[in-house]
C-alpha cells in the first residue's frame, strides 16, 4: 500500500480518508479543525500538523476543499514544494473550471502531475465508499490516480483533459438542482391535488417523470428509501453547496455563452432558499418553499 497525503477532513473528507486508511493505506492527513483530526486519527489516519507535512513523502496527494481560492492557496503554499516529483496529485474539490486548469498548469510547472477529480454521492457515500469520481488529466495521469479513487468510490471515469472533471460536475449537479425543484414542484402540486404522496411516487417512479431525485433522494418524508427527507432535512448535500456549484455552472456558461435558462431559475430558487430558512437545511429541504 502506499503513502497518502490528504487535506480537508470536512463531511466529505472525512469519509474518504477513513476508506483509504481501511483499505490499508498509510495517511497522512491535515485539517484545520482539531476535531476532524481526532476522527481521522479514529479511523486509522496519522493526523499532521501542516498541509505540507501531509505532503512530503507521499505517493499521493489528495485535497477536498471548500473553493478554488483555498485549492490554488494551498498548492502554491504547500503542496507543490513538499511533493515528491513522483507524486501524483489529486483535487477532489468542487471549483470552476478554470482554476482546476491553472492548478494543474502551476503543478506541470513545478515536474509535477495533477487531476482534478470532483465527486458525486454525498456523505453517505463518502463514508461508504461509493463514490462517483469524474476525472480530468491526461490519461497518464489518469491511470497513476485510478488505483486510490477505487478505494473510495464504486466508478472512476475519465472525463478528459484537466478541468473536464469539474465541467462534468457542474453540468451533472446543475441537472440535479433543477431536477430536484421539478420533482419538489410535482409533490406539492399532487398533494393539493388530493393525490397521496406513496402512490404518486409508486407511479412517477416506474414511469416518464422517474428520476434521481425521485428513487434515490425523494424530497418527501416516509417515501421511497431513507434521505433527508426522513430526517427533517438534516445531513446530505447542504443547499448552500447546491448553491454554490449552481454558481459555478452559471460562470461557467457565461465563459462560453451558453444558455442555461432552467439551471438560472434553479440557481435564483436556492439563492432564496439559503437567503431564507435553509441554510442548514438538504438541498431537498426546497420543497418547504413550494407548498
Amino acid at each position: 500500500m502506499a503513502r497518502v497525503g490528504f487535506i480537508g477532513l470536512g463531511n466529505m473528507g472525512g469519509g474518504m480518508a477513513a476508506n483509504l486508511a481501511k483499505k490499508g493505506h498509510d495517511v497522512r492527513a491535515f485539517d484545520l479543525s482539531a476535531e476532524a483530526l481526532e476522527r481521522a486519527r479514529a479511523a486509522g489516519c496519522l493526523p499532521v500538523v501542516t498541509a505540507a507535512e501531509a505532503a512530503e513523502g507521499a505517493e499521493a496527494i489528495i485535497t477536498m476543499l471548500p473553493a478554488g481560492t483555498h485549492v490554488e492557496q494551498v498548492y502554491a503554499q504547500s503542496v507543490l514544494d513538499a511533493a515528491l516529483p513522483s507524486a501524483i496529485l489529486i483535487d477532489c474539490s468542487t471549483i470552476d473550471v478554470a482554476t482546476a486548469k491553472r492548478v494543474a498548469e502551476m503543478a506541470a510547472a513545478k515536474g509535477l502531475v495533477a487531476v482534478d477529480a470532483p465527486v458525486s454521492g454525498g456523505i453517505a457515500a463518502a463514508n461508504a465508499g461509493t463514490l462517483t469520481f469524474m476525472v480530468g488529466g491526461s490519461k497518464d495521469a489518469f491511470g497513476r490516480a485510478e488505483p486510490f479513487l477505487a478505494d473510495m468510490g464504486k466508478a472512476v471515469i475519465h472525463a478528459g483533459a484537466n478541468g473536464a472533471g469539474q465541467a462534468a460536475k457542474i453540468c451533472n449537479n446543475m441537472i440535479l438542482g433543477a431536477t430536484m425543484i421539478a420533482t419538489c414542484e410535482a409533490f406539492a402540486l399532487a398533494e393539493k391535488l388530493g393525490l397521496d404522496a406513496q402512490r404518486f411516487y409508486d407511479i412517477a417512479s416506474v414511469s416518464s417523470g422517474q428520476s434521481w431525485s425521485m428513487t434515490s433522494y425523494c424530497p418527501v418524508p416516509g417515501v421511497g428509501p431513507e434521505s433527508p427527507a426522513d430526517r427533517d432535512y438534516q445531513g446530505g448535500f447542504a443547499a448552500p453547496l447546491m448553491l454554490k456549484d449552481l454558481k459555478l455552472a452559471l460562470e461557467a456558461a457565461a465563459s462560453v455563452g451558453a444558455n442555461v435558462p432552467m439551471g438560472t431559475r434553479a440557481e435564483h430558487l436556492y439563492q432564496a432558499f439559503v437567503d431564507g430558512d435553509g441554510a442548514g437545511l438538504d438541498f431537498s429541504g426546497i420543497i418547504k418553499t413550494l407548498r
